[in-house]
């Protein structure tokens, strides 16, 4: 237990000796000393404000007795209540917390929040872990690099990073400010942790040295959605230019009269993101949640006090939420290329991108290749496809998405060829890049060259633009972690325990920073645990969130709990269940029959142990079958609930209707038919 809860644990304590009347008391010929009654101490609760109503006082009585043993029934035979009972205090026993052996989750101080949905934490998948071998950490990530400095970054960058913000003005004048809570990094986890941490009554302040939002406003979700939406309404027309004659209509041109505005199209990119930005805006956090904002670097001084812009900040709790960035691979000539597209001075600038450049673009690179074959670098590679480049895309490892089902990522695949990427999956080693001298006169873009290793021999390929998608790395340098006592890990990050905590008992993580689960969904709920564990004595568990994820490539491809590799691995037994969308009526209706639904479900059960979809809206669908894992909603249970027709979610109770029909045994047929036979 840290100091600062000892202190305020020991302050409740004072209060309950001296307001409580201590005595002895006798019952059934028994003498009780040093002992006060339960409905005296709610009494004194109630009068005293700690707690707002008699009910609430017996919440708080059991907390304090059941989470951190400050006292207890005389007998041990009660928890505390409302009545004659007798309860003594335990000196010099706190700090050992007391462990409720039994199924039943004991009350405390953390429901007063509303809890983080948890189940069982054999349900978290292992995901593939990035080489990162010969690559180089970075101090600072290049997320501050925006441009055009057009009307509509130029808005967002007033509501993420303010040119003329004040920090907070210190309390008192030449000496540290004291905080509840401080938090580092701005991003999903630590915007959800400060502004519902202030929201409860807390003094936070919020750090951030970059952009508010993080990379899923700035560079990841927001922007990258908005780019394939475009894409889509692309494909869409000229999909629908092939099919339209069946249904009676033309469209004169046919598909070669579609043509793409490319710079309006990453116009529309950047004024979706402006108009979301006010949301994680430093003025809407701090007028409107309570937060005290400061743009700047932090630094920790000591286990417990941050350094900021020169000013100390003393802190009860901290929680780093500062995120990740992309890694460069160690491919010579690539790091001069890419720093020559940050700053290139007079000279035409190269599209060497990451994610965290990739949104700059103004012009439509004519041939693109793309390193990596993850989630980013598909999406990414999908929509510039789409929108009339030609993508390469390159990876080393065989296949794309490794860690989803091969045969639903070769669905996936096949789409993407359809659509024209090229793969070339199967690198040996990336040689060099390098400038060809030569400047494309459409769009500006100097041409490069890339060498690669395949096949035994060494080949070339020239480019206009080369997007680097093939890893992350956190976000942990520059912060002097050490002085915290704070434990971490160049590649995987902060280290933490299952709630949250770092090796500084004062100090938790969230997010990218600290976890496997690199979503803006995973970091709000890490967010709100993190709240619960911090500030209010809870229990939530990294290993026990439940979460779901998905691919917004065409089909898309989502997924949660378990995959078959990890069942196998683990020795679990299970069967799978499945349902293709070429047999349901709605995906016939829409031509548009590609995928499938997969369960896995415990062998002896109808427990889902963990599911995949594939095909269109299959980000939308997995939602329902986490309800259903979440809630210990079995197989069986799915195939009772109703979906309207005609709808594709209807696979999610069809899937239910096949294992249902598992049950039906030769002996209970035989049962069956005899009951119909008796109803004649």
């Amino acid at each position: 237990m840290s100091d600062d809860l000892d202190k305020s644990l020991d302050e409740i304590l004072e209060a309950f000796r001296k307001n409580v009347k201590v005595s002895t008391k006798k019952y059934n010929l028994q003498t009780y000393k040093d002992v006060f009654v339960g409905s005296e101490a709610v009494d004194y609760l109630v009068s005293s404000n700690v707690a707002s109503s008699r009910e609430d006082a017996v919440i708080l009585g059991k907390s304090l007795a059941n989470e951190y043993g400050l006292f207890e029934h005389v007998t041990r035979d009660h928890e505390f209540s409302d009545g004659k009972l007798f309860y003594r205090f335990l000196d010099g026993q706190r700090g050992k917390r007391k462990m409720d052996d039994g199924t039943g989750e004991r009350l405390g101080w953390q429901h007063f929040l509303s809890p983080v949905p948890q189940v069982d934490s054999g349900l978290q998948p292992i995901f593939p872990v990035a080489d990162l071998e010969g690559v180089d950490g970075r101090d600072e990530h290049v997320g501050a690099h925006v441009w055009p400095l057009d009307k509509y970054n130029i808005e967002t960058l007033n509501h993420v990073h303010p040119p003329d913000w004040v920090d907070p003005a210190p309390k008192k004048e030449g000496s540290a400010d004291f905080y509840d809570m401080v938090v580092i990094g701005g991003g999903t986890a630590g915007l959800i942790t400060s502004g519902s941490s202030a929201g409860l009554g807390a003094r936070v302040a919020l750090i951030e040295e970059h952009f508010l939002g993080g990379d899923c406003l700035n560079v990841g979700c927001v922007p990258s959605k908005s780019i394939i939406h475009s894409a889509s309404l692309v494909q869409k027309l000229r999909r629908d230019a092939e099919h339209l004659a069946e249904n009676g209509i033309t469209i004169e041109g046919g598909p070669s009269a579609i043509k793409v505005d490319f710079g309006k199209v990453m116009e529309r990119v950047r004024r979706i993101r402006s108009v979301i930005s006010h949301h994680d805006s430093a003025e809407r956090y701090s007028k409107d949640l309570g937060v005290e904002i400061f743009i700047g670097r932090a630094k920790f001084l000591s286990e417990r006090s941050v350094i900021v812009n020169g000013r100390t900040l003393e802190f009860k709790r901290a929680v780093i939420c500062t995120g990740g960035y992309p890694s460069l691979i160690p491919l010579p000539g690539l790091k001069e290329l890419y720093d020559l597209g940050i700053n290139p001075g007079d000279q035409p600038r190269p599209a060497v991108m990451t994610n965290e450049t990739f949104f700059n673009l103004t012009t439509q690179p004519k041939h693109m290749v793309v390193v990596g074959a993850g989630v980013i670098g598909l999406e990414l590679a999908q929509s510039l496809q789409r929108l009339g480049s030609s993508v390469t895309v390159f990876a080393r490892s065989g296949k794309i998405l490794p860690k989803e089902d091969e045969d639903m990522a070769l669905l996936v695949q096949k789409q993407m060829e359809d659509d024209g990427v090229t793969f070339r999956l199967s690198v040996q080693k990336y040689i060099s890049i390098e400038l060809t001298g030569n400047v494309d006169e459409e769009n500006g873009l100097p041409e490069m060259k890339i060498t690669i290793t395949e096949n035994g021999s060494n080949t070339d390929l020239v480019c206009d633009a080369l997007l680097i998608a093939t890893g992350r790395r956190p976000n942990v340098t520059g912060m002097d972690l050490e002085k915290a006592k704070v434990k971490y890990d160049d590649k995987t990050g902060i280290i933490i325990n299952d709630k949250f905590q770092t090796s500084n008992s004062r100090v938790f993580s969230a997010g990218d920073c600290c976890s496997q689960y690199k979503f803006t969904h995973a970091a709000d709920f890490m967010a709100r645990a993190v709240i619960r564990n911090a500030l209010f004595f809870g229990k939530e568990k990294h290993s026990a969130l439940l979460v779901p994820y998905a691919t917004f490539t065409a089909p898309e491809i989502a997924s949660v709990g378990l995959y078959g590799s990890d069942l196998d691995k683990k020795g679990i037994k299970y069967r799978v269940f499945e349902k293709h969308f070429k047999d349901n009526d709605r995906s016939i209706c829409d031509s548009d029959t590609v995928g499938l639904i997969r369960y896995r479900v415990d062998a002896k059960s109808d427990k889902i142990l963990g599911a995949s979809i594939v095909g269109t809206g299959a980000g939308n669908m997995i939602g329902e079958v986490t309800l259903a894992m979440q809630s210990g909603t079995g197989l069986s249970q799915m195939a009772s609930v109703i979906h309207p027709y005609p709808t594709k979610s209807e696979v999610l109770r069809q899937a239910g209707d096949l294992f249902n029909k598992t049950k039906l045994t030769p002996s209970s047929k035989k049962l069956l038919r005899g009951l119909i036979k008796a109803q004649r």
